[in-house]
């Protein structure tokens, strides 16, 4: 746009920023200090600007740690306060539950992440780890859990039916 002879550039913020998709599942070792290497085509999914920090919690639903890219974790958090009044007491006990046992992790100089012991108890992972891609999270799950979590393939396609099979947007 051009006014009285000066450019006038309009620039647009966004909130919004390259996240990362995590595709595929990888077994993985857990060494006795509780690191895990991250394995390379993780590391490749990132966005290039990411950085090397992640958020680590327990799962609310299963038993399993959540491994967040820092960007992400935030984007969580933005989620959560657009709809919590931490005035409400249901809201406080849910945040407090939310955040319990969260831990920052950094990737050292071989792609390793420490993850605390008490998260990895807390999930019964010890020895042998999968590292499941699940969009913008990495789930870590005990290597035998991980294998009997889907259930088999008519369950699945039964749910992939109930929640993708309606067309009715109403439902």
């Amino acid at each position: 746009m051009v006014e009285s002879g000066v450019f006038l550039y309009i620039f647009t913020l966004s909130n919004h920023f390259a996240m990362a998709s995590f595709i595929g599942d990888y077994k993985c070792k857990v060494d006795a200090k509780g690191r895990i290497v991250l394995p390379s085509a993780f590391k490749k999914q990132m966005p290039s600007a990411a950085h090397d920090r992640f958020v680590v919690k327990k799962d609310i639903f299963e038993k399993c740690l959540v491994l967040y890219p820092m960007d992400e974790w935030q984007r969580q958090n933005e989620i959560i306060r657009e709809r919590i009044n931490p005035y409400n007491k249901e809201h406080s006990m849910f945040l407090r539950g939310y955040f319990k046992g969260t831990a920052e992790v950094v990737l050292d100089g071989s792609n390793r992440l420490l993850i605390p012991r008490r998260l990895l108890e807390e999930a019964g992972v010890d020895g042998e780890a999968v590292l499941a891609g699940q969009d913008g999270k990495i789930e870590i799950w005990n290597s035998y859990q991980y294998d009997n979590v889907a259930g088999d393939a008519d369950d699945f396609a039964g749910l992939a039916e109930k929640i993708l099979g309606n067309t009715d947007q109403n439902s």
